[in-house]
């Protein structure tokens, strides 16, 4: 039986493939995967497979499951696990099947790729070879990334583990019930497949001057010509040596948190010089994109972007594309839209004044009674809140509202918290079906910001506020950075910023919500939480809005969802048909 089930289980992958059965001799036009050897197009076809399962993702789908936001969908798996319905046989984190699917994949294109001629010149086939390779490393290296985020944990016996590491393509004579390598095993080989990489892509695909050229490759006499025939701009868009030097620091800021650094290997340390390393590139806090926090309504500059061009801000991002999805599926009712998304009260309540402190600070000058007012602007670019402007209408959450963009209207497409996203949403699209508008977009794979953040988090539990490493610039210069770039603490020098610098423990407190409110609506959230060992389960908020008759608003907190957790679910499991089939040890506390 144990057999029949692994067959089941190559079949689908080897399908994808090569479109035959590669178990069975090949009949007719079919290809067995050998084919690849003498066809270039079809062994980056193989590896191609593997950028269709990169695990990116706009829409905020895990946010939903975390204090952030609720959906108004009854039928949204992610809503479901946060109240309760999560196991190892329900995991809307997963990324087992998907990942090890691409991660196969990869090793067959590994496996192969020597014997593949992409160049009759000798040097630019080396190159070619160097460069996919390169690839295959990267891709692999965010493989086990997503897969460590998502099934890495402790073991019965208290061991942190985490998934099997595979370096070889899988066949029906393999075995399947490999034990899970450790947590520092897998962060090990992680992040020698990022250095493989990095060490073999362009860091960058562009027209290259001579002096760019690596020494290995210019000893052999390789022109700006040849080089840039195979590390040139009709690369861009495909891995590069900086983005995984993104990844190496994603994947190290993941490592050293609380909830793996006892047992990954990784240090604070060695993940703020991984991403300081990316970020003096730039020049450090000097580089930061002035208009990067709303790269996703930059109109202009999103209509100019080239193939494979990205805006200071990213990183790497996907094709972009003509559409309204996100729109559709978040705009409020009033607009056409469906509003799944809807921010909660927690997260606005985590924006400051605009004058930095908190709204519970008694330097704040908050007004309960008008709580929208001289607010961190950041709040207003991504939240619609009740009586503010979303494209050309006025958007009313209050209960005292005449439409069903009105909080908890019988429709299924309000708001249940009195808000509604706005980040990620293009205004320029319009819903009416008589318009019918679309408007470009794209994935932001990953942001500067983000690495911004990594490193500022890493710096300050290495070296304190202000300790600068050898990159010249510290955790507290990003915050500050940050926070002036949003508009928070211009007018008064951010004297909550100069406070908190005076504590690691307060800069942590502060670097933790900057990080909520930059990347909110990412699907980090719910990771952060995690690896922080922080609280999962508070509730998430919202608020009715009334109206007297002197039009006088009043506004009443109210507990719109419990969150439902158990402490062990910091980590997430492993699928329960792979336990049961190929006796892989569980995460603690999973069945």
């Amino acid at each position: 039986m144990k057999h029949i089930f692994k067959l089941l289980v190559l079949l689908p992958l080897f399908a994808a493939v090569a479109c035959d059965d590669l178990l069975e001799p090949a009949i007719e036009n079919n290809r067995d995967i050998d084919a690849m050897e003498n066809d270039p197009s079809y062994a980056l076809g193989v590896l191609g497979n593997a950028y269709i399962l990169l695990p990116y993702n706009t829409s905020p789908t895990s946010d939903v499951a975390t204090d952030d936001a609720v959906s108004n969908d009854n039928s949204n798996t992610w809503r479901a696990m946060a109240t309760g319905a999560w196991t190892s046989q329900n995991d809307p984190t997963s990324q087992w099947k998907s990942c090890f699917n691409a991660i196969q994949y990869i090793n067959l294109f590994l496996e192969h790729l020597d014997n593949v001629t992409f160049a009759l010149d000798e040097n630019i086939q080396t190159m070619f070879i160097d460069h996919y390779r390169g690839e295959a490393l990267g891709l692999r290296a965010i493989f086990m990334y997503y897969l460590l985020r998502a099934h890495g944990g402790i073991s019965p016996d208290g061991v942190l583990l985490g998934v099997p590491i595979k370096l070889a393509s899988e066949g029906i004579g393999s075995d399947f019930s490999q034990p899970r390598n450790t947590y520092a095993e897998c962060m090990e080989q992680l992040l020698q497949d990022c250095d493989d990489a990095i060490e073999l892509l362009a860091l960058d695909y562009k027209v290259h001057t001579a002096d760019e050229i690596p020494s290995k490759y210019a000893s052999m006499g390789v022109t700006v010509s040849h080089y840039d025939r195979v590390n040139g701009v009709f690369m861009a868009g495909r891995l590069s040596g900086r983005i995984m030097e993104a990844v190496r620091a994603q994947a190290t800021l993941m490592a050293a948190s609380p909830a793996f650094s006892d047992g990954s290997g990784i240090t604070w340390e060695e993940a703020a010089n991984s991403a300081g390393k990316l970020l003096s590139r730039i020049d450090g806090p000097a580089g930061l994109d002035a208009d990067g926090f709303t790269w996703y309504t930059n109109t202009s500059e999103i209509a100019g972007l080239g193939s494979g061009e990205v805006p200071p801000e990213i990183l790497w991002r996907t094709s972009y594309s003509d559409s309204n999805t996100l729109e559709g599926d978040n705009f409020p009712p009033s607009l056409y839209g469906n509003g799944r998304v809807n921010p909660t009260q927690n997260l606005v309540d985590a924006f400051p004044m605009a004058n930095g402190y908190p709204i519970d600070n008694s330097n704040s000058g908050y007004d309960a009674s008008n709580p929208y007012e001289n607010r961190d602007p950041r709040l207003a670019t991504y939240i619609i809140t009740n009586g503010s402007t979303a494209g050309s209408a006025t958007i009313t959450t209050g209960s005292y509202g005449t439409n069903n963009d009105a909080i908890n209207r019988e429709s299924g497409h309000s708001t249940r918290t009195g808000y509604y996203l706005r980040k990620h949403l293009r205004f320029d699209c319009n819903l009416d079906p008589n318009y019918n508008t679309l408007q470009r977009h794209y994935t932001a794979r990953i942001r500067y910001t983000e690495i911004f953040l990594d490193y500022a988090e890493a710096a300050n539990e290495a070296w304190g506020p202000k300790g600068q490493g050898s990159f010249g610039f510290s955790a507290y210069d990003v915050i500050k950075a940050l926070r002036s770039r949003a508009g928070v603490g211009t007018d008064n020098g951010d004297p909550y910023l100069e406070e908190c610098a005076n504590s690691q423990d307060r800069m942590r407190e502060l670097i933790r919500n900057e990080r909520r409110l930059e990347l909110c609506f990412e699907n980090i959230r719910f990771y952060d939480l995690r690896r922080w060992n922080a609280n999962l389960t508070e509730a998430a908020q919202g608020v009715n809005i009334t109206r007297a008759a002197n039009g006088t608003l009043t506004y009443t907190p109210i507990q719109v969802e419990e969150r439902s957790y158990q402490s062990y679910m910091v980590y997430g499991p492993i699928p329960y048909n792979d336990v049961l089939n190929f006796g892989f040890v569980q995460n603690q506390g999973w069945q």
